[in-house]
């Protein structure tokens, strides 16, 4: 298995696809432009953590106006910021990422699989609560979508399990499942799962489909048609990945969607999009 580095090209879902009405599209862009920028500094193997740490404080501290931008290549954030203003976004949906990216500065351990969700919903959730924001859709909607996001989230890490292993020194899966299927970290850099490792992988996937389930309610409770279609299109996607990495090995090679992944998770997303009936929404409980 080649060392590869993560591109966004390597995302499992659309970002700012041709599905999200044009006005928002340059809006998006800077977000996730925000969000790449912030975790390619963390996952950079030329810094150590205390020049990642300065660099997520930079940016943050940008984004709050208590600095000015040094170089031409942060001051996307003042425009940022401004966009937020206006259309009365929380700067949370950033700052809330940059938490996450600094535990991985930090290589930080996980000891549960409560630890592990926790992360993903400060490193995935809060661009879910942003493309449910900008589409003015009701608070209710945030929950299953941070299901979603975080489903998203673990299906990347168990993609990129040996290439975070052996370049970034990181593991995400928690110590206390490496502990009890057996597994140690140095079977992720083996060349081929081990028969644990691959028990303690169709494990992880098995709590992937609960968080997946848990998600697709998104589709009967969103309003807007566009992101509806778009919604589709990643949830279908999210069970082409996780159907690939039950049957391929991650360690063997690298597990990514194919061009007929795409078009099947196009045909079929937009038309569960369609297709799906309404629910009433209620924020009780909330």
């Amino acid at each position: 298995m080649k060392t590869r580095h993560k591109q966004a090209k390597d995302e499992n879902f659309p970002v700012g696809s041709l599905l999200i009405s044009k006005e928002l599209r340059p809006l998006v862009a800077k977000y996730y432009k925000f969000a790449r920028m912030a975790d390619d500094i963390a996952d950079n193997p030329k810094l150590n953590m205390k020049q990642k740490l300065q660099a997520l404080d930079e940016m943050e501290d940008i984004l709050y106006q208590r600095i000015g931008s040094k170089s031409k290549k942060l001051s996307f954030i003042n425009g940022l910021r401004k966009d937020f203003i206006s259309e009365n976004l929380s700067f949370s949906l950033l700052t809330d990422l940059l938490v996450a990216f600094r535990q991985d500065a930090r290589n930080f351990t996980y000891e549960t699989w409560a630890q592990l969700t926790e992360y993903c919903r400060w490193s995935a959730a809060p661009v879910g609560r942003f493309m449910l924001a900008i589409h003015n859709e009701n608070p209710s909607t945030y929950l299953p979508g941070a299901s979603l996001c975080v489903a998203l989230q673990i299906e990347n890490h168990l993609q990129d399990i040996k290439y975070d292993a052996k370049l970034l020194k990181r593991v995400y899966i928690p110590s206390g499942m490496l502990k009890k299927f057996g597994v140690k970290v140095k079977d992720l850099l083996k060349d081929k799962e081990t028969p644990a490792l691959n028990s303690l992988k169709k494990d992880i996937l098995q709590k992937v489909k609960g968080l997946i389930k848990e998600a697709e309610v998104l589709l009967s409770i969103v309003k807007s048609r566009r992101l509806k279609l778009e919604l589709g299109v990643i949830l279908s996607l999210t069970h082409i990945m996780l159907k690939k990495l039950e049957k391929e090995d991650v360690l063997a090679k690298d597990v990514k969607l194919s061009k007929t992944d795409w078009l099947k998770a196009v045909v079929c997303g937009i038309a569960k999009g369609l297709f799906t009936k309404p629910k009433t929404l209620t924020t009780k409980g909330l």
